[in-house]
């Protein structure tokens, strides 16, 4: 049993959930900031993929992507905006990989990308229960 303390991290606990939290939001910055840059083309990709409300679906994406995640990184709220971004990630996974209506070649990069939402949701969740760490907005 007491070989699992080197399993709690101790002082590194902190750096460790900064890291997690950059890592799980990594992604939506990388693709959120390019569609507020661009958003009247995000606004037009996302109509060619028939979104209903494309402008809306837009502004949500932007929102999510870019100043949720960018709050979490921050560990600002981030209990609930982890919740929060867990509920548009599985919106996501299921409106933009729905690989179960697909076939041929859409049907395994969808399916692995619909998992890989999965996963980050997890890792969102995780989050959630356990908090930013004390390099964080939230401990200030």
């Amino acid at each position: 049993m007491n070989t699992l303390r080197y399993f709690e991290f101790g002082s590194m606990k902190s750096v460790v959930l900064l890291l997690a939290r950059f890592l799980l939001v990594f992604l939506f910055l990388k693709f959120g900031i390019p569609k507020l840059l661009g958003f009247s083309g995000t606004v037009g990709y996302m109509a060619s993929l028939n979104v209903p409300f494309p402008t809306l679906a837009t502004g949500v994406a932007v929102l999510m992507e870019v100043f949720v995640s960018g709050l979490i990184l921050l560990g600002f709220y981030t209990r609930p905006l982890a919740l929060a971004l867990a509920i548009f990630t599985l919106g996501t996974a299921i409106i933009g990989h729905p690989y179960w209506t697909m076939t041929g070649d859409k049907v395994m990069p969808n399916t692995i990308n619909f998992y890989k939402n999965i996963s980050i949701i997890g890792g969102l969740l995780v989050l959630m229960v356990t908090g930013p760490g004390k390099i964080s907005l939230d401990k200030r």
